[in-house]
């Protein structure tokens, strides 16, 4: 295989690294209220069209078969939302023996928490022919059950800080 069949095949992975050293040379470019606006166009339109696009590719009938995979479905939730956050968990255990910043600690649990982005797992997984409609659905019930169980961890979190300012006061 050439060097441009080669770059052909790889222009996302290209693509990101090109991004992220644009990024790195003129950071000014991408900061909240700069010129890329990124709280207007990655939040609304970015996302709106990678779902919109994504509609447009999917039929119907890969999209009815992918849910039928409920195999699939576990082994993806599972492995998103019990695994990672457990292999995350253990490995700051071993990291905090160390010297690292404790707030560099609980951002990396707070980050092996969350489910992978949803526009991120599409893009990815139509770049390398994956199971679109798969990944559409994992990764939107995922963030569907994190939401759920952080507005409920939330929600606890709230109730025990106003029982605990009543037994204060």
């Amino acid at each position: 295989m050439g060097l441009l069949e080669r770059l052909r095949k790889e222009w996302f992975i290209l693509g990101i690294v090109l991004v992220i050293a644009v990024a790195r040379l003129e950071p000014a470019v991408g900061v909240k209220g700069g010129p890329l606006k990124p709280e207007i166009t990655i939040t609304y339109i970015a996302v709106s069209a990678i779902f919109f696009n994504s509609g447009l590719s999917l039929k119907t009938e890969e999209l009815t078969s992918a849910l039928m995979h409920v195999k699939l479905h576990l082994f993806v939730q599972i492995f998103t939302l019990v695994f990672f956050p457990t292999a995350i968990w253990l490995f700051l255990q071993l990291l905090s023996i160390t010297p690292i910043n404790e707030w560099l600690l609980k951002g990396l649990q707070t980050v092996g928490c969350m489910p992978p982005p949803v526009s991120s797992a599409v893009i990815l997984t139509k770049a390398v022919g994956g199971n679109e409609a798969a990944a559409i659905f994992n990764s939107a019930f995922g963030s569907f059950l994190t939401r759920k169980w952080a507005l409920r961890k939330i929600s606890h979190g709230t109730k025990c800080l106003k029982e605990k300012s009543l037994i204060l006061v």
